[in-house]
């Protein structure tokens, strides 16, 4: 089973954690090279980032690609102020997920609920997002059930509009219930070690 082999390959890995500013961080290696780093709050075990770093075929390492929680910044050269605060208003894409839904939240879309139209793509497993006023487009992943091989079902998906956000949810499957579960109990067990006792490469 494809759950099991995603549990597996998180066993395997060479896991270090640290314990530091009300989080649990966890760096995971992964047999092939490739490296995750997770953040969860200690009081409510929610996780709070994930983000993985490949290396390039050089061997080179690769920059951290967030896949849930806030967008890593990026720098910002001195020609490119003007061109960033230009843009500010544009439309921020990210994931932050609750204990039950995987979430993502699209900041700065200032249009009516009725204008959108959110739905699930089988054949490509992946979510859409469209307007009908064609002022927005998004297509995206779920990397938790691709990672696990599970299907996607439109009937757990469900959005809501609030604040110029728009809040797309999907009900977590009870497959990856359990396996987040399951290495939580796993990570609790790490001896997670305090600020400044070691160098953890998720910092």
């Amino acid at each position: 089973m494809a759950v099991q082999n995603w549990i597996d390959i998180l066993r395997l890995s060479k896991k270090t954690a640290l314990i530091n500013d009300g989080k649990r961080k966890i760096h995971y290696l992964f047999t092939d090279g490739k490296e995750m780093a997770e953040e969860y709050d200690l009081k409510t075990d929610e996780l709070i980032v994930r983000k993985w770093r490949h290396k390039s075929t050089l061997g080179a390492q690769g920059q951290w690609q967030v896949e849930i929680g806030e967008p890593l910044p990026v720098p910002v050269t001195s020609s490119d102020a003007e061109v960033i605060k230009e843009n500010c208003s544009n439309p921020v894409f990210m994931r932050k997920d609750t204990k039950a839904n995987f979430q993502w939240r699209i900041r700065n879309l200032p249009y009516p609920k009725d204008v959108f139209s959110v739905s699930v793509e089988p054949s490509e497993r992946c979510i859409i997002i469209k307007t009908s006023n064609k002022k927005y487009f998004k297509k995206f992943s779920v990397p938790d059930l691709d990672r696990s091989q599970l299907p996607l079902d439109s009937s757990a998906l469900s959005f809501t509009h609030a604040n110029n956000t728009l809040i797309v949810s999907y009900k977590k499957p009870k497959e990856i219930l359990t396996l987040e579960q399951e290495l939580l109990r796993e990570l609790k067990k790490l001896k997670g070690t305090g600020e400044g006792d070691i160098d953890c490469k998720t910092q």
